[in-house]
């Protein structure tokens, strides 16, 4: 059974994956988390996934950011991969607790490979703009 009480995972709450927040909690009692903090979110969600950064603010679609171009499109791709990368690592910085930190681990190096990707297909895509076209 969890121990919602210990500060080690209280405070991971927020920053954590969603997924992982709800493996987490799934077994909780709604005194356990109530006790842990999370007694709002409960009450609002009960066991559901709620997305939300670390401030706890919900998602909305105004993050997501589109100019139409696809080399300034996937560049805005390589800066989201980046910045969850950098998160993760924050979070890694934060926790003591090798379960949670191999999970996130594991999160920061595939933020690190999509980057990657991304990056190679700017590549490509400059690659594909710049050859001679005939019509």
């Amino acid at each position: 059974m969890l121990n919602l009480k210990t500060s080690r995972i209280k405070g991971f709450f927020k920053g954590i994956h969603n997924t992982h927040e709800n493996k987490l909690t799934k077994d909780a009692t709604p005194d356990q988390l109530k006790e842990a903090g999370l007694g709002a979110r409960y009450a609002n969600h009960e066991n559901a996934l709620f997305y939300e950064n670390a401030a706890g603010d919900p998602f909305t679609a105004t993050y997501i950011q589109a100019k139409g171009d696809p080399i300034a499109d996937l560049y805005e791709d390589i800066a989201a991969e980046e910045k969850a990368r950098a998160t993760y690592q924050n979070i890694i910085n934060l926790s003591d607790d090798p379960d949670i930190n191999d999970s996130l681990k594991f999160l920061r190096e595939r933020e690190v490979v999509h980057a990657q990707r991304f990056r190679e297909a700017v590549e490509l895509v400059k690659e594909y703009q710049d050859q001679k076209r005939f019509y």
